[in-house]
């Protein structure tokens, strides 16, 4: 059973940083999905793909994987940059 540690990252239609100090722990799947023959929707039998733990820091996050013995990766949040740009630059 493996899992993943990430940051949330702010959506791309959010302007604020509401929320985006949580910590996420999300299982591997372990099946690959399936479509149902009957009703064509992706599916599978693995219910532990459904499960996000939230943290507060990453230090909660890899206490509680290591209490309960889940390997685990920690995936890095990339740098926020951002592009400084004057209104008068639309229209050169």
């Amino acid at each position: 059973m493996a899992a993943r540690i990430y940051q949330i990252q702010k959506n791309a239609l959010q302007s604020g940083k509401a929320r985006t100090d949580k910590w996420v722990l999300e299982f591997a799947p372990s099946e690959a999905k399936k479509p149902d023959p009957l009703t064509g929707w992706a599916g599978s039998g693995d219910t532990q793909s459904q499960v996000k733990l939230t943290f507060p820091s990453q230090d909660a996050a890899r206490a509680y994987a290591d209490k309960y013995g889940i390997c685990y990766s920690v995936i890095a949040t990339p740098p926020k940059t951002l592009k400084i740009q004057a209104y008068a630059d639309n229209f050169r």
